[in-house]
């Protein structure tokens, strides 16, 4: 496949774009269907939810796109329509696609943790398909590629630009590689998870890591906060922080719950405080956010070594997290001290430190989290 797509259209007017996102459509209903059997739901479930999720799913990364990129359609406001253009954003399908499974899940009287759990996998695939439509859209590409060693691809692809064509980093496959690795974690595991709703927590773990990751070397970021906050990155960091923090949940006993709180409220109050210390400027939007971040996901390894012997979480669990949790901010202030350098290649440091914690720290939770009981109702009831 050559470094620069020949065409946008795969005959005729027909868009690559288009058919590579109707390819993953299809290629997670079909995913979908076989869980839909395994998991004994009423017959053509898939199909009944397809005609809530993909329609809102859609429209939800429109809207999230144009929300946040309003200057390149306020002179043409009919270009909104134009979808075969480009500009839909995932986590904007993600929060579309996921009030269209509430709401089936409400209308069927159907566990919404089931109905996610049945899609997750075959999103994640979608999105690895999907991907590749930016590539024939030429969007989606990341930092310039300098070294000639690099400039090849898959690692990079060529851009038009005002005096020739240059090479920049192919985020686009990087992030179809992420999302085919999360499914290829997500589908062997399926049957082996404790409880309804696992699947989807992990499905957010590792996209959510993984796209902190790569959006950061992307030049075509949603921006807020005037241009100094990369949406998705943000949105990641809190799936990273989240889910850990449910199966931390889920591994204490009830009572001990409200120490975990207790404990919480206090360290949150300690990482906001930071935000106010002087510390000098750095990558990932300045050192205040990456040290606030750190503190967050330091959080329930500091509660865990602080509650008393003998409840739920074993010795390993809190040595293990606490030690990953714990030395991840000396970790990252060598790594930086190492590069030299306080722009995107220690962003991408600071970044790939966090989510190999966050991840850690879910696993680790996980190992400890009682599997639920067997109902006497059909899972799905």
């Amino acid at each position: 496949m050559p470094a620069m797509p020949s065409t946008r259209y795969i005959f005729g007017a027909l868009p690559w774009y288009s058919v590579l996102i109707v390819l993953g459509i299809c290629a997670a209903l079909l995913l979908s269907s076989r869980e839909e059997k395994r998991l004994h739901l009423p017959k053509d479930t898939v199909i009944d939810l397809a005609l809530w999720v993909v329609p809102m799913g859609i429209a939800g990364a429109r809207l999230y796109y144009v929300a946040f990129a309003w200057d390149t359609f306020a002179s043409n406001p009919i270009s909104v329509l134009y979808l075969w253009q480009g500009g839909l954003a995932i986590y904007g399908g993600i929060l579309g696609g996921g009030l269209g499974v509430f709401l089936f899940s409400r209308r069927r009287h159907i566990r919404l943790s089931v109905l996610t759990d049945m899609i997750v996998p075959g999103l994640a695939l979608a999105q690895a398909i999907g991907r590749w439509g930016n590539y024939f859209n030429m969007e989606a590409y990341g930092l310039e590629v300098t070294n000639p060693a690099w400039q090849f691809f898959p690692f990079a692809v060529l851009i038009p630009g005002r005096n020739g064509n240059v090479w920049h980093m192919a985020t686009f496959f990087y992030e179809s590689l992420w999302d085919f690795t999360a499914f290829a974690a997500l589908w062997p595991t399926r049957k082996r998870m404790k409880r309804p709703g696992d699947a989807t927590l992990w499905y957010f773990a590792l996209y959510g890591g993984g796209r902190l990751m790569i959006e950061g070397l992307r030049l075509d970021s949603l921006m807020a906060g005037g241009g100094s906050v990369r949406i998705s990155q943000w949105l990641s960091v809190l799936m990273c922080l989240a889910v850990p923090a449910l199966f931390a949940w889920r591994a204490l006993k009830p009572a001990n719950r409200r120490q975990l709180m207790g404990g919480g409220v206090a360290l949150l109050f300690t990482a906001v405080l930071t935000q106010a210390l002087p510390r000098p400027a750095g990558a990932f939007y300045g050192d205040h956010a990456a040290w606030t971040m750190q503190m967050l996901l330091a959080l329930p390894a500091l509660v865990m070594l602080a509650l008393r012997p003998g409840v739920r979480a074993c010795s390993r669990l809190r040595t293990l997290l606490s030690l990953a949790a714990l030395t991840l901010e000396a970790v990252l202030r060598v790594m930086q001290a190492l590069s030299g350098s306080s722009g995107a290649e220690a962003s991408l440091m600071l970044c790939a430190a966090f989510t190999l914690a966050a991840i850690a720290s879910a696993v680790t939770f996980y190992l400890d989290v009682p599997a639920a009981e067997a109902a006497a109702r059909p899972s799905h009831l």
